[in-house]
């Protein structure tokens, strides 16, 4: 997530009342979790195991909740809760705007496009020429929209991310500050929700199409010309590249990455990175082959035990 404007890091300091530890000339382009950190982005740390992980990163500002050396080039912004701190920049930069509308004033639709009736469509929303949207669709702040796009009724595109710190009060939820991003000529079925990135954006790459009830997560990104068939779920953060074909319930687990031209057999779960170019089934997902001669070994089971205890 982007700043409107770049933030002196000494007026983040005097705004969250954090001591300044180090480069006192730098500027705040953006805040991200760690997951999504550039230069010049704030992001936060406040268990110690992890110090060295967000120190290292490429983030410039990192709020802190203990002294430690800072590295060359970067700030220190020490404060009792990194994390509140951390969700309190994001809401000064991205507030909570319930609607008062069906459309919003801000959005932007292109005259060409087709809204059916009973549509909400957020603030800051962006709709490309001849996208055609199907009533009942809830189009959520900050999306982004490209050209012949389809997304049809009961969709829900933009909703916050399912991301939370667990605290000793319970879970608390990050403001969801990132965006989705869909790309020309992508088709999104019936029933589809997409999740807003909690810092970056959630993409779906340029002529993906999307059968019924699939769920994207945060942050996913979804590479070009994909086909995804119903009922499909996607978790946080993982990177599908382009060309994957991801058949019926095929679930997939966060923090992974899907090779180019892989296709993933129905009802498979992925709990780990799959290279491109194969074709995978079962649970845990390897390649279909592999599975295939499994589950026969299986099946002679009972006839080997009954052979080996009846000697």
């Amino acid at each position: 997530m982007k700043f409107s404007t770049p933030i002196p890091v000494t007026d983040l300091a005097k705004r969250l009342g954090a001591e300044l530890i180090g480069d006192q000339s730098l500027q705040a382009t953006g805040i991200n979790e760690i997951h999504q950190v550039q230069p010049g982005d704030v992001t936060f740390v406040d268990v110690r195991k992890y110090f060295s992980k967000a120190l290292g990163s490429a983030a410039t500002i990192i709020l802190v909740n203990e002294h430690a050396k800072c590295p060359e080039g970067k700030a220190l912004l020490l404060c009792e809760n990194p994390f509140e701190a951390y969700n309190q920049l994001v809401l000064s930069e991205r507030p909570v705007q319930p609607m008062t509308g069906a459309i919003s004033e801000t959005a932007e639709v292109h005259p060409t496009a087709i809204i059916e009736p009973n549509v909400v469509i957020g603030h800051h929303v962006k709709i490309g020429a001849n996208s055609f949207v199907q009533s009942n669709v809830t189009i959520s702040e900050h999306t982004h929209i490209g050209a012949h796009v389809e997304i049809q009724s009961g969709s829900v595109i933009g909703s916050d991310a399912f991301y939370f710190k667990k605290t000793e009060d319970g879970y608390q939820p990050w403001r969801s500050g990132g965006r989705v991003i869909i790309e020309d000529r992508v088709r999104i079925g019936a029933g589809c929700t997409i999740n807003k990135g909690v810092s970056g954006d959630t993409i779906i790459g340029e002529g993906t199409k999307l059968d019924c009830q699939v769920h994207i997560g945060h942050d996913v990104v979804i590479g070009k010309h994909c086909l995804f068939a119903a009922q499909v779920g996607i978790g946080g953060n993982t990177k599908v590249e382009n060309e994957v074909v991801l058949y019926g319930q095929v679930g997939i687990a966060q923090n992974l990455i899907i090779g180019e031209k892989a296709v993933i057999l129905a009802k498979s779960g992925v709990s780990k990175s799959l290279e491109g170019g194969k074709v995978y089934f079962g649970y845990p997902a390897k390649e279909a082959r592999m599975a295939y001669r499994e589950l026969a070994a299986l099946r002679h089971l009972p006839e080997f035990y009954s052979e080996y205890y009846s000697k």
